[in-house]
């Protein structure tokens, strides 16, 4: 069940996202190296929290989102306590679906929208919802070896937190269907290309980049660089809302659906899935 009471962060074992401020810069770290960072419930609220505090706190100036261990983040993490969402008949499963992606987008869009431009530093894996993160990230560094994917369609559920539009805001609608549609992996050099990330650098060299741009950033008027992203947002996500209610109805369907236990079970199987539409 998903936990939206609690406005604490533990320590240790439960904690999946930690901020650290310093120099102007707050370094939001994804801290589950040993899961590749897999995504949770838990990790949409831990975010949200963080992203909450950095918004009125007078020295951060920039934000940088970055990952302990070789993977950015590898997708959902299937063993995180609370997955599934239950309900006592298929119509309220649904709905409580539908209100679960609701949350998260909510949640999501607290770091989107964070007055301070946010910078991503991404190295290994980028799945599922680590390329979704990544791409609500004002600009994104990418180490050589990155691969970026949106494996949802192979697993028959929908990609539900927003990154297939705006990858068409970035990219192109083409672009977004074939990634989309198709599941296939690009490494960062075609990501770059696609302008999916601004730049690309050796892996050794990615956390020395992506600081010395935050610092770049936060040395500058904070008035105006706020100023300069939201309008940049107000063009560039002008039809984002009304599309992302859509995507979180998409997603409840998927998620309540035969193929999305079938999906789930032949990769776990490691056998081919076999979907019926239902």
């Amino acid at each position: 069940m998903i936990d939206t009471v609690s406005t604490e962060i533990p320590e240790g074992s439960g904690e999946r996202v930690r901020l650290d401020i310093a120099d102007r810069i707050a370094r939001l770290t994804l801290c589950r190296p040993e899961k590749l960072n897999g995504w949770s419930w838990e990790s949409t609220r831990q975010l949200g929290l963080l992203a909450d505090r950095i918004r009125f706190h007078p020295e951060v100036r920039v934000v940088l989102l970055r990952a302990e261990g070789r993977a950015f983040c590898a997708g959902i993490d299937v063993t995180a306590p609370g997955g599934a969402i239950g309900g006592e008949s298929p119509a309220e499963r649904n709905r409580n679906y539908y209100e679960g992606i609701r949350w998260v987008h909510e949640r999501f869009s607290v770091l989107a929208r964070l007055p301070q431009p946010v910078v991503a530093a991404v190295q290994g894996y980028c799945l599922g919802f680590g390329f979704e993160l990544a791409l609500m990230a004002d600009i994104r560094v990418a180490a050589a070896d990155a691969v970026f994917a949106l494996p949802e369609a192979g697993l028959g559920v929908a990609v539900d937190a927003g990154g297939d539009l705006r990858i068409a805001r970035e990219a192109g609608a083409g672009w977004a269907k074939y990634l989309a549609l198709t599941g296939r992996r690009i490494d960062a050099a075609t990501a770059e290309r696609l302008n999916l990330v601004q730049q690309v650098v050796p892996p050794e060299a990615l956390d020395e980049t992506a600081h010395a741009l935050a610092a770049d950033i936060a040395a500058n008027a904070p008035l105006a660089v706020q100023g300069i992203k939201r309008s940049v947002d107000a063009y560039a996500d002008a039809a984002l809302p009304a599309a992302l209610d859509r995507v979180a109805m998409t997603a409840a369907l998927t998620l309540t659906s035969e193929d999305c236990r079938e999906g789930y079970s032949a990769k776990a199987a490691r056998r081919p899935p076999g979907f019926e539409g239902r």
